[in-house]
């Protein structure tokens, strides 16, 4: 299990996001941030396409799984929301917060390499206000409870942050309102231009961390666990409450002895700030069929541990069946993990370990 099994070295991570081409919704240029958009790549000379809908892109190339799904990582559309009508988002929070769709990361297990087609193409919104204006409509309805928003449960928006302003913009307006909140996640590091905005401590900021093998294995494109853990130091120091996925936890040699020596490295770097506003939450590899088979056309030399017969079938929320590990491993994980973050994170908020 390391990086010269996986099909793909850890590349150098640079956390602008600069694509091959860029698709426009021709709707998308009827909104301000289309038009300055639009201007910024023609500019930069990337190859700039109209089109009549994010259903209906054509021209991003790839003979093979692997390369239309690599040529799709490197393509941007911009569009707008038309859907106003919010998914759920159990269990972290009441509704998913659409303002990207897929992620600039090629991380092997990711499931969003299913849910998203053979070219998982990143796709931003223009319509900000929209999408904005939509979320008070939700939290008017549960008023005077309050109602917690996901912004990246089918993206990461960081790294197409320097484009938008999309996460800054939605910080502030959740700062404003007193019965709503705002989470989302994320790998990367481009954190900066979010330190001043004035959250109120109503953002919860969380970062996907693992062991530094598990990233350079099935990782590719994203930051390394020591940056990902500074980038959080920062977000700490600028007052939002922290929170981490530790996920998806694997089980290989050595890793008990990691995992406990990722959690130290956390509590180093964050020695400072209060235990009690942390918040935890892990997640075990599992897999689907369709997944697996997925992976190993993109990923044909992947080291992804994906044996049947090692792991137990389970029906999952959503009606299909996955393949999780047996109840006596998830056990010794949660064994671990909590006695770690017991030990060095007193206080802190374990939501889950599933």
């Amino acid at each position: 299990m390391d990086n010269t099994t996986s099909g793909e070295s850890n590349p150098e991570v640079v956390d602008l996001f600069i694509p091959k081409r860029v698709f426009f919704e021709r709707e998308a240029l009827d909104y301000p941030l289309g038009q300055r958009l639009y201007q910024k790549f023609k500019a930069d000379k990337i190859p700039v396409t109209v089109t009549g809908s994010h259903n209906r892109v054509t021209g991003i190339p790839g003979k093979t799984p692997r390369e239309a799904y690599l040529e799709a990582k490197s393509t941007l559309v911009v569009g707008v929301r038309r859907t106003m009508q919010f998914s759920p988002c159990k269990p972290s929070a009441h509704y998913q917060l659409p303002l990207s769709t897929s992620c600039t990361g090629r991380c092997q297990y990711c499931y969003l390499n299913t849910t998203l087609g053979k070219k998982p193409y990143v796709r931003v919104y223009v319509n900000i206000e929209e999408i904005l204006q939509q979320a008070e409509n939700y939290i008017k309805n549960r008023a005077p409870e309050i109602t917690v928003f996901e912004g990246a449960a089918t993206s990461d928006p960081v790294p197409v942050e320097p484009y938008t302003g999309s996460l800054a913009r939605t910080i502030e307006f959740f700062g404003r309102q007193p019965l709503g909140r705002f989470r989302f996640v994320t790998k990367f590091t481009g954190v900066d231009t979010l330190l001043g905005v004035e959250h109120n401590g109503h953002t919860r900021f969380r970062f996907s961390i693992n062991t530094e093998r598990i990233i350079k294995s099935y990782e590719q494109g994203t930051p390394a666990a020591g940056a990902r853990i500074a980038a959080a130091g920062k977000v700490a120091g600028a007052g939002y409450p922290v929170g981490f996925l530790i996920a998806p936890v694997f089980i290989y040699p050595g890793w008990r002895e990691e995992y406990a020596q990722l959690i130290r490295s956390l509590a180093e770097e964050l020695k400072d700030i209060d235990r009690a506003n942390l918040t935890f939450e892990l997640i075990s590899h599992r897999f689907t069929l369709s997944a697996k088979k997925r992976i190993l056309e993109v990923f044909p030399e992947t080291t992804l541990p994906m044996e049947e017969s090692e792991r137990q079938f389970k029906f999952g929320q959503f009606g299909y069946g996955k393949y999780v590990y047996p109840k006596e491993t998830l056990q010794e994980m949660d064994e671990l993990f909590r006695r770690e973050l017991d030990r060095y994170f007193p206080g802190a908020k374990v939501e889950y370990l599933v």
